[in-house]
């Protein structure tokens, strides 16, 4: 056998290995995560209706729309109706699969109803097993993603490794299956595992080709199934944008890139009903700017330090203030109105929206767990290292200096690859805005343990660091090839010892996760509540009731419409300081037959400063308004309020109040 055909068959083995390795640690993730599911729910011993009141967060309204798929005659008629939906919101018509974006409980009714699993699983079975698949299907592209950047499958596993053991920070999956970002991010992981292959500086024709139809496809599915999703290229599309304008990549490549985000709004807009939010989004304007400047601009990579330097000063003040335009311009084409969460008029709305965890700044907390878990030391060494190499190539890149076109491992220069230098930009810029929003860390934690697991296992990373270091009494590369394979082992080592029981006394214990006052309150609602009633409170709670009674609701926790949005700060006035009358006003234009106040709700603060009933300074509270508050006065049974609200069912947790057909208030 000649040498080349044992190299060829080294590389397959090894191929082989990395592969069933991978599919081995993405299946055994989703039997993990199913597994804790079952036992933290007890999920396979609940009715019907108390699983479905495991999906949280508002999270149940989407599940909904998946059982009326189901129970529709057929999957045409299924999308017609939820095209033109008027029992959800009431007194409103709306396009839910546009609204919500319901494509993925399109697609999975749709493989139950053409399989023929009704014979085999139960409905919601297969709902949330799809979700867990999907999940198998995200770490197995971290794994791909680590492997190939690093040359090791071993890096593959301890990348997963890390995002099993950090579920806390990486997912969401395990308490609010049905959320968008659980169906989403997955395909956003498949996504960047091909741009990190297309990246790659020594890469054949047809290994490309692959990377760039997977990158296509799974761009495109990643925007029809989450809103938000044109926000996170958008970040993706800086990055790239950084790779280019340094030099550190070929331009011909992030050609290919731009068509692909181009093509990909463009489908969604005409898959998603025209929505016009997606053709005036930063991402679309990004690619308008950097295509014009590009034409405008001309020998962009010639000339001098100092030339190149202006000319990309220039290049960014030409891109930005062309999308900015663009922008705006797309914005009054399409009468689109301006969704910034920081302009919003409505203050209350904000105010409520910028206390919900996601959007508070990350605890101590993360970095002790991140640190305990041993990630994110290795993370800020690996991070260093990679982002020096890539600003020392940036300025040779720059000075227009001279490289070697076949690079080996003894060269020690981990920053001329250009899938190393998006990954560095790609990792800053999610980490920047984690250590803003708290809820980011779900799009930056996992890329940390793939970038992290990806270091400590590359022999190139640790030759760059030895040639920085200047080693001379021993051999940098053996010295490399040896720490590549013994720091993970011994990584790998401490985590399996420190965590591997407590996973496992994890799955075997028999957690109570129970809420019995909302499955009260649902039973109560499906036994006694007419069929045609409308129901109005806090948005999550109304998702719930939703979910199980079918019944129509006042308002949904959708943050994407001004006018829901507006609708869920009128309605939250029953906990303010108004009067029985302005409260019956505002659900009898909902047209609200029963209105549900919990007394878990403390956000009467927000409310009252927002209506200018309490003003603050710096000595004490002061109160303006002539009523007392509302919900306090209803559930101590105030005689005048009789003639509007009737209480029919109260417990612990929840007080319902029928809304009179009455016009006059009487005193």
């Amino acid at each position: 056998m000649c040498k080349t055909e044992k190299t060829l068959n080294k590389r397959l083995i090894k191929m082989l290995f990395g592969c069933l390795a991978a599919v081995t640690s993405g299946m055994m993730y989703a039997v993990y995560l199913s597994t804790y599911h079952e036992r933290k729910f007890w999920f396979s011993s609940r009715q019907e209706l108390e699983r479905e009141i495991t999906f949280q967060s508002g999270s149940g309204v989407y599940y909904y729309y998946y059982k009326h798929m189901l129970k529709a005659p057929s999957f045409e008629r299924g999308i017609f109706e939820l095209t033109r939906d008027n029992d959800t919101v009431s007194a409103r018509t709306m396009n839910a699969v546009e609204q919500l974006s319901l494509y993925p409980e399109l697609v999975t009714s749709f493989l139950y109803r053409f399989t023929g699993s009704q014979d085999v699983i139960e409905p919601v079975y297969f709902y949330i097993g799809v979700v867990f698949g999907l999940q198998a299907v995200y770490v197995t592209a971290l794994f791909v993603s680590s492997w190939m950047m690093s040359g090791s499958w071993v890096a593959g596993m301890l990348a997963v490794a890390w995002h099993m053991i950090n579920r806390i920070d990486t997912t969401k999956v395990d308490y609010a299956v049905p959320l968008r970002d659980n169906w989403a991010l997955p395909y956003f992981s498949c996504q960047v595992a091909a741009l990190t292959g297309f990246l790659r500086n020594e890469i054949n024709s047809t290994t490309e080709m692959l990377c760039y139809l997977l990158m296509s496809a799974s761009t495109v599915t990643f925007i029809l199934m989450w809103e938000h999703s044109h926000y996170v290229l958008f970040v993706q599309a800086i990055a790239l944008f950084l790779l280019d304008c340094f030099d550190l990549v070929q331009t011909r490549k992030v050609a290919y890139i731009q068509k692909v985000y181009l093509c990909s709004v463009a489908l969604g807009y005409f898959m998603q009903f025209h929505k016009a939010s997606l053709l005036s989004s930063p991402l679309s304007s990004l690619m308008v700017g950097s295509v014009l400047a590009r034409h405008l601009q001309h020998n962009l990579k010639k000339g001098s330090f100092v030339a190149r330097v202006m000319k990309i000063m220039l290049h960014f003040y030409l891109v930005f203030t062309i999308s900015f335009m663009f922008r705006f311009v797309a914005k009054v084409r399409f009468h689109l109105k301006i969704f910034l969460i920081f302009f919003l008029r409505i203050d209350f709305t904000t105010n409520l929206l910028l206390c919900q965890e996601a959007f508070q700044i990350p605890g101590q907390d993360l970095f002790f767990r991140l640190t305990q878990a041993s990630v994110l030391p290795f993370y800020l060494l690996v991070l260093l290292a990679c982002f020096i190499s890539t600003i020392q190539m940036i300025y040779r890149q720059l000075s227009d200096k001279p490289l070697k076109t076949n690079f080996k491992l003894e060269d020690g220069w981990i920053g001329r690859r250009s899938d190393v230098a998006y990954h560095v930009f790609h990792t800053i810029l999610f980490g920047s805005l984690a250590m803003l929003f708290e809820g980011l860390k779900y799009l930056w934690i996992p890329y940390v343990c793939m970038f992290t697991a990806f270091g400590v296992c590359s022999p190139e990373l640790w030759m760059t660091v030895f040639k920085w270091m200047r080693l001379k009494s021993v051999q940098p590369v053996v010295l490399a090839l040896i720490l590549s394979t013994a720091v993970p082992t011994i990584i790998g080592f401490s985590l399996w010892r420190e965590y591997f029981p407590r996973v496992i006394t994890e799955l075997a214990e028999m957690q109570e996760v129970y809420d019995p006052d909302t499955v009260e309150l649902i039973n109560w609602i499906k036994r006694q509540v007419p069929v045609a009633a409308v129901f109005a409170g806090s948005p999550q709670l109304m998702s719930l009731v939703k979910l199980c009674s079918g019944l129509t609701v006042a308002n949904l926790p959708l943050y994407n419409d001004i006018d829901l949005l507006k609708r869920n700060e009128n309605i939250y006035q029953i906990y303010a300081m108004r009067s029985a009358e302005d409260v019956y006003k505002i659900l009898t234009s909902y047209k609200v037959d029963y209105v549900v106040i919990e007394e878990a709700i403390c956000m009467k603060d927000l409310l009252d400063v927002a209506n200018g009933h309490v003003v603050f300074d710096e000595r004490e509270t002061h109160s303006f308004s002539r009523y007392g508050r509302f919900c306090h006065e209803i559930k101590s049974n105030y005689s005048p309020y009789v003639n509007y609200f009737t209480r029919v069912f109260w417990n612990y947790s929840y007080h319902v109040y029928k809304v009179n057909s009455i016009i006059s208030f009487q005193y």
